[in-house]
């Protein structure tokens, strides 16, 4: 299938990035060197004049509610998974910071002391300005994805696209580490998506992309440069459209 990404018309964006890239092969907390190349890469697309919004997981952190913690109560993991996102938003803040570079943390929790509260006018004026924002706590509400988070918070800022940032080159027909004969898809609709039952990312979020037309692009974060290359090569990457 020939793609129907069209690079020129992306000028503003939203990064989705899971906590656990953070916490490369050590697979908790963080990992200095993928920091510090992954702060880097935020700044050249700055450079190259791209308005930046990121969402981050807080895998690395805290997950909140699981199978294994079903005695406690879900609302509240939640919460704390909630909360290590904003510590990770506050990391990479600081290095940007240190690097000379504008950003700022917008949380959807009222915590005065580390991080303005979220609004959209506010991050939207932010992003004016050339920062780098982060935008953190999820929704601010439990038993939603920080996948739901980045693609609602897309939609109020009037992004362009949404970029998800996997350890893989994109969307597979099936499991590609379990599966040698998955094929890679390049191109697909909302609606090829939902009839082939392909796993973009969970129900609610890709419901709420789908409703509201806002394009999603998954790619491998992992691949040095490969940040840039989402934006500018069709052949890097799943573009999913309307």
């Amino acid at each position: 299938m020939n793609s129907t990404f069209q690079a020129a018309k992306i000028q503003n964006l939203m990064l989705k990035l899971s906590g656990e890239i953070l916490a490369g092969k050590k697979g908790f907390g963080f990992d200095d060197a993928v920091c510090d190349t992954l702060t880097d890469e935020l700044i050249e697309l700055r450079q190259h004049g791209y308005g930046l919004a990121i969402v981050l997981g807080g895998g690395n952190i805290f997950r909140g509610g699981s199978n294994q913690k079903q005695e406690l109560d879900r609302v509240s993991l939640d919460n704390i998974g909630m909360l290590a996102t904003v510590q990770n938003a506050l990391y990479l803040c600081e290095i940007l910071l240190a690097k000379g570079y504008a950003a700022e943390v917008f949380s959807s929790f009222m915590l005065d002391k580390v991080a303005a509260h979220y609004s959209p006018l506010k991050v939207r004026q932010a992003m004016t300005e050339g920062k780098i924002c982060f935008v953190a706590g999820g929704t601010g509400n439990p038993y939603f994805t920080t996948d739901t988070a980045a693609v609602l918070r897309a939609i109020e800022l009037r992004l362009d696209i949404v970029l998800k940032a996997t350890k893989v080159d994109g969307l597979y027909t099936a499991d590609p580490v379990k599966d040698p004969a998955a094929r890679f898809i390049s191109d697909a609709s909302f609606s090829q998506c939902l009839q082939q039952r392909l796993g973009v990312m969970d129900l609610t979020a890709f419901s709420l992309a789908a409703d509201h037309e806002m394009p999603i692009k998954i790619f491998n974060i992992t691949k040095a440069g490969n940040l840039m290359a989402a934006l500018t090569d069709s052949t890097v990457g799943t573009y999913i459209h309307p």
